[in-house]
């Protein structure tokens, strides 16, 4: 498989002279498999630019077929899909997973962000053939050669992390979530949030371990672990309800489950890139177990065989 990387910060675009070198835009990641199979996580701002160079081959011809996995619906997540050039490609065929909700269909999320008046360009013109498919937590399936696994994290509205395994190799994507040790977020917005450290109540702390348990499982002997790290310790003591994770966090899960390498990734956006640099450096002084690197818009990573 090949994984390359679209967009990387999180919360919210941040083009500018300081985020150059390693990107400002939001969540998307693009894998290629050597039999052709294309998938997309996330559909962050990284989406139009990576629309634009599928319009280029298939897409363009309105013959192209790809799966979108959605870790979940906030903003930084989405906000590309209304810019994606290959949807109003009539013949071409996407298909979006993401969690199933108990309050609306997954359509009715992504269509109300193109709304009167928030957009001018209503989600009924799409002109691709779009199949929505709701995952429960825990679900596996297939995508072609591709094994799909998937858990919930510890974020506000719940996101899921992914797993994808084919040539040989695996990948997981594991954004945005908090740690699994503080603090357990099963609402949009906590008025307020307890200081790490309070005591848990036991039934939060099981699940916390159980949610904890799932990722390791997940990630277990991954080749590559694409993980959330918005946060240093500082920042998250301020922001624990905020649903991110540190490097140390990263590593820590990573370390549990064997895997092979992270990326840090979701880098906070007033984070420039000459201090992603030094987080990264620091980090990889403790850390000769683990291949480390920090996503950058346009790296490409090969994970087992790589694409012919």
């Amino acid at each position: 498989m090949k994984v390359r990387f679209w967009g990387v910060r999180g919360s919210y675009p941040v083009p500018g002279p300081d985020t150059n070198r390693y990107g400002g835009n939001t969540s998307c990641v693009e894998v290629r498999t050597e039999s052709g199979t294309h998938i997309i996580i996330d559909a962050g701002t990284g989406l139009r630019k990576l629309g634009k160079e599928m319009m280029q081959g298939a897409f363009g011809e309105a013959g192209g077929t790809s799966h979108l996995l959605v870790s979940h619906t906030h903003w930084d997540h989405i906000q590309g899909l209304p810019f994606f050039a290959p949807i109003y490609a009539k013949g071409n065929k996407f298909f979006v997973y993401a969690r199933q909700r108990d309050d609306t269909h997954l359509r009715a999320v992504f269509a109300s962000q193109t709304d009167s008046p928030y957009f001018p360009v209503p989600f009924d013109n799409v002109q691709a053939d779009v199949a929505f498919r709701e995952l429960v937590e825990g679900a596996r399936f297939e995508i072609g050669p591709v094994k799909v696994s998937c858990t919930r994290l510890n974020h506000p509205w719940i996101a899921m992390a992914y797993r994808l395994d084919c040539d040989g190799g695996s990948v997981c994507y594991v954004t945005d979530t908090a740690p699994f040790k503080d603090i357990l977020i099963e609402q949009e917005y906590i008025r307020q949030p307890p200081k790490p450290g309070d005591p848990l109540k036991p039934e939060d702390a099981a699940k916390l371990k159980a949610m904890r348990d799932g990722v390791v499982r997940l990630c277990e002997g991954a080749d590559l672990v694409i993980y959330d790290t918005q946060f240093t310790p500082e920042e998250y003591a301020a922001k624990p309800h905020w649903g991110h994770s540190c490097p140390e966090d990263a590593i820590e899960i990573a370390r549990a489950a064997g895997a092979k390498s992270v990326a840090l990734f979701h880098h906070a956006p007033e984070r420039t890139d000459d201090q992603i640099d030094a987080l990264l450096a620091y980090h990889r002084k403790d850390t000769p177990d683990l291949d480390l690197v920090a996503a950058a818009e346009g790296m490409e990573l090969t994970v087992g065989n790589g694409v012919k």
